[in-house]
């Protein structure tokens, strides 16, 4: 897998957690190792980007998804800008 940047890495969690999900499922799914898992999931916690529920499972929380499609509103630019770039 190529190098990730942390905003990749945060989005890849948030979407692998979106409906619920184990740690162990959002590892797997993200491509995480689990010290990555140990430092990422504390902080998207604590900023109201992931919820864990009682089940014991991860939500994405509706502050998650508007970073998840902010992100990808963002990348949307950053790609086009880049085609513009080529073609001129």
């Amino acid at each position: 897998m190529k190098y990730r940047n942390r905003t990749e890495i945060i989005s890849n969690i948030l979407n692998a957690a979106n409906g619920g999900i184990s740690k162990t499922k959002i590892m797997y799914k993200a491509f995480l190792s689990y010290a990555q898992i140990r430092e990422y999931l504390p902080i998207l916690l604590e900023n109201n980007l992931l919820a864990l529920g009682p089940d014991g499972k991860y939500r994405t929380t509706e502050k998650g998804i508007r970073f998840l499609k902010m992100n990808e509103e963002i990348q949307e630019l950053i790609e086009s800008k880049s085609l513009q770039d080529d073609f001129t």
